[in-house]
């Protein structure tokens, strides 16, 4: 008879037995699951693959004149996309047909001329199936060709370029070609190739008959417009004209779209609901009237926060239009100039309206960056006199040729230490990596004095000139690091990227500071300079940091309690020459008065 001790001791090998049973099982299964999806992936790929061998073999029984698309270019009776069930999976068949122009007899506005490019066609079957597990899109490629020679045409050819902000061809965008008045209707869905262009050949001929789309995903979308449109009777870029015989060529420019994160607060952070304001961007699709891309009223919420996502790159300006609030400062200053794919802070400073108020926003007039500390008068014909200061806006280094051990930014031509691999004296004003026989080092760094803002502060964005560098030189090749901190003789300071850690870096100039730094009246950054080409060096001349202390618009001083009359502006602001701008009038209860400054 077993005792006690025997019989848990049993029951605890039993449940280890069971345990491990059940894992082998699990494992085994696994297993089985894993080849029996494999097979499943397997088999649905091939009934894709017969799929399209037998669109091919519809193709191919087609009268040729018959092979193109439904409403396309060539036209013909193969439809742009079906639904289909094969094997007991649905599919989708997107098909694409064009008219191909072989070099063998000239090409079609080349030299010599071809005025009969349709030498033969491609034909392009995508499968998809959205049902399908683990299956990725399936594309077969192939031509047909004409039994007899080919006839001359009177059509034309149209070729459509899509590029991005920095004319950068755009491969793969997303074309759409449609006809207005033309019988039958063309509706042509196609790609742009390596080159970012589209080239449709054999083309009818048609004055401002062709409505072009272009777009991609994540990207802003290009268009051309009808030119007898009531509401833009003369706009910028209409339908596209094909000539009989000519080539056509139009260009559209599409990137990244972008956010813009709106803030409405008072001079003292705290948020203000409910701020409707105006905003447009400089981008017009017509003229006379100006029409612009962009434009619309926005409201912050009852958080004092709005998003404005799918915004295309430009440079955009804001108004208020709020019945309760002046404006009293923009941050950053307005115009806003957003770059592709880009997340951009906007804080709009509002104070309650007063009787009459003016606004005076300074400018650098080499940066185009607000200026801190300028002195602003302001003087009517009578007794009236009132001085202001901008609130500080911005730090710019420009030179680090005096050489590092400077701890705090007094010098403005030194920095802190670097690691001995970057260059300060080459090129006055300007860091590149140090060159050693005629090769430049793969890789530097250099740190930063401590710059003080003054008071506890809000930063915003580090910009760096030139914002381009040489493509030799690779990517990531020029990287910046941010350390803040309230106390100047920090022995220790940690250095973040982009989103507040460690790990990461700003490698696009004009971009956002996270906002982990807020509160902070000292900053240094580190750069990293390298290069993927020893022959070949990133160079930096200017390093910016805007900011601004406790809600104090940058550049940025409100006048109030103001009344009717003719005033002067004259504005101080050292290393500037000064600026005095009179017969300043206030016909309206707010109004905004933009001076630059420029070095001496």
């Amino acid at each position: 008879m077993l005792n006690n001790r025997q019989r848990a001791f049993t029951l605890v090998e039993t449940l280890i037995g069971v345990a491990l049973f059940l894992m082998i099982m699990m494992g085994v299964y696994r297993g089985y699951f894993a080849v029996v999806s494999a097979a499943r992936a397997a088999t649905v790929r091939l009934t894709a693959a017969n799929l399209a061998n037998e669109q091919f073999e519809i193709v191919r029984n087609l009268p040729y004149a018959d092979v193109g698309i439904v409403n396309g270019i060539p036209s013909g009776k193969v439809p742009y996309t079906q639904t289909l069930v094969r094997g007991g999976q649905t599919f989708t068949v997107t098909a694409i047909v064009r008219d191909i122009d072989l070099p063998f007899d000239g090409t079609v506005g080349g030299s010599p001329n071809d005025l009969s490019p349709a030498d033969n066609k491609l034909i392009e079957f995508t499968i998809l199936c959205d049902l399908c597990a683990n299956f990725s899109p399936l594309t077969f490629t192939g031509r047909v060709a004409p039994k007899n020679l080919e006839t001359a045409s009177t059509n034309g050819a149209l070729f459509i370029r899509v590029f991005n902000a920095n004319g950068v061809a755009i491969p793969e965008a997303s074309v759409r070609v449609q006809s207005t008045t033309l019988t039958p209707a063309i509706d042509i869905q196609d790609v742009t190739n390596n080159s970012g262009v589209l080239q449709i050949v054999d083309i009818p001929p048609g004055f401002k008959e062709y409505k072009i789309t272009v777009t991609e995903e994540g990207y802003s979308t290009a268009t051309t417009y009808p030119p007898d449109d009531p509401e833009n009777p003369n706009p910028t870029n209409p339908h596209a004209t094909v000539t009989s015989q000519q080539v056509t060529q139009i260009s559209f420019n599409i990137d990244e779209l972008s956010t813009i994160f709106v803030s409405s607060v008072n001079d003292t952070c705290s948020l203000i609901p409910d701020v409707d304001f105006y905003i447009a961007g400089s981008k017009l699709v017509g003229e006379d009237p100006d029409i612009p891309k962009y434009s619309s009223v926005g409201e912050t919420d009852i958080n004092g926060q709005l998003t404005i996502d799918a915004l295309e790159w430009d440079t955009y300006n804001l108004s208020l239009v709020d019945s309760t609030y002046d404006l009293i400062g923009l941050n950053p200053l307005s115009p806003l100039f957003l770059i592709p794919g880009s997340i951009q802070n906007l804080k709009i400073i509002v104070a309650l309206k007063d009787p009459k108020s003016l606004l005076v926003t300074i400018e650098d007039g080499a940066t185009q960056l607000p200026i801190s500390d300028a002195s602003v008068l302001l003087e009517d014909e009578y007794s009236y006199s009132e001085t202001l200061l901008t609130g500080r806006g911005f730090i710019t280094q420009t030179s680090w040729s005096g050489g590092g051990g400077q701890a705090i930014f007094v010098d403005q031509d030194k920095y802190f230490t670097s690691d001995g691999n970057i260059d300060i004296t080459d090129t006055p004003g300007v860091i590149s990596l140090k060159e050693n026989f005629g090769e430049y080092t793969p890789s530097g760094w250099l740190e930063s004095s401590t710059f003080d803002t003054g008071s506890p502060s809000n930063f915003h964005e580090i910009v760096w000139l030139p914002k381009d560098q040489l493509p030799q030189t690779g990517t990531d090749n020029v990287r910046f690091q941010i350390a803040t901190g309230n106390d100047q003789a920090t022995t220790t300071w940690n250095y973040k990227g982009h989103d507040g850690t460690a790990t990461t870096h700003y490698t696009i100039s004009n971009f956002n500071i996270d906002p982990v730094h807020n509160g902070d009246q000292y900053f240094r950054y580190k750069i990293y300079l390298q290069t993927a080409d020893v022959n070949y060096t990133p160079s930096i001349s200017d390093i910016s940091f805007t900011f601004t202390s406790e809600c104090t618009p940058p550049g940025q001083v409100l006048f109030g309690g103001l009344l009717d009359g003719v005033y002067t502006i004259t504005v101080n602001k050292n290393g500037h020459q000064q600026s005095v701008a009179d017969l300043i009038t206030l016909p309206n209860d707010w109004q905004e008065v933009k001076i630059t400054l420029y070095p001496e």
